[in-house]
């Protein structure tokens, strides 16, 4: 199993100092190379249990099992070495380096790990989102959309054994949304990646077999769905 979710709780505060419960999880699993897609209201907790399930927030109570290991264990300099060679994620917001080209930013995912870059791997994946012409180009001259391909070919590049995607053909325009969407799917399929995607759109929900609305196994407060 690639990812399994336990009792997992997570709150953040009202102004007024109240607990705002977003997250009630009693179990979610993801199998080795399986691939879901989840749907959910805007606000409604999918970005907060992307960053429990990369170890970038913990959860209040609960553990996160990722290749039989809990990242809720793991102090955060482990958490993050094992993110950097174990799960890919395509960011809604990118989070790419703005002083570094398409190539470099790839690259650096790479070297995060501790492993060597691998450039031919790098222009590879770059190519296959076509920008092969934009290898040298940095971040700010860049469109929103090959931006967006950029972090795409940047969570392929250890080659993870989880996959985790935010909106990731939000920002790109329909020309290259179905490229982006075979890339992620294709490339998980190949190396029996598990696929968590999170989208808004029925088009892209419906291509896949597992469809999770987030809150028919999201219960916070009460039993209430956000």
């Amino acid at each position: 199993m690639s990812l399994l979710l336990e009792n997992i709780r997570k709150n953040y505060r009202e102004p007024d100092g109240r607990p705002l419960p977003v997250l009630a999880i009693e179990r979610f699993a993801l199998d080795r190379g399986e691939q879901s897609v989840l749907v959910g209201a805007s606000g409604g907790g999918k970005t907060t249990l992307l960053n429990v399930i990369a170890g970038i927030t913990l959860p209040d109570e609960g553990r996160v099992t990722v290749d039989d290991n809990d990242l809720t264990a793991m102090p955060e300099p482990v958490r993050d070495r094992f993110r950097a060679e174990r799960i890919g994620f395509v960011f809604q917001t990118f989070n790419l380096l703005s002083a570094f080209t398409a190539l470099e930013n790839v690259l650096l995912g790479m070297s995060f790990s501790g492993t060597r870059a691998d450039r031919s791997r790098g222009v590879e994946l770059l190519k296959r989102v076509d920008l092969a012409h934009r290898l040298d180009h940095r971040p700010g001259q860049l469109s929103v959309g090959e931006q967006q391909r950029v972090a795409v070919a940047r969570a392929l590049a250890n080659q993870p054994s989880l996959l985790l995607a935010d909106e990731p053909t939000a920002n790109v325009d329909v020309a290259n949304q179905q490229n982006i969407l075979e890339l992620l799917r294709n490339t998980c399929s190949e190396n029996n990646v598990a696929l968590l995607l999170v989208t808004h759109s029925t088009d892209v929900a419906g291509q896949f077999d597992r469809i999770e609305p987030l809150d028919s196994f999201n219960r916070p407060a009460s039993g209430e769905a956000p």
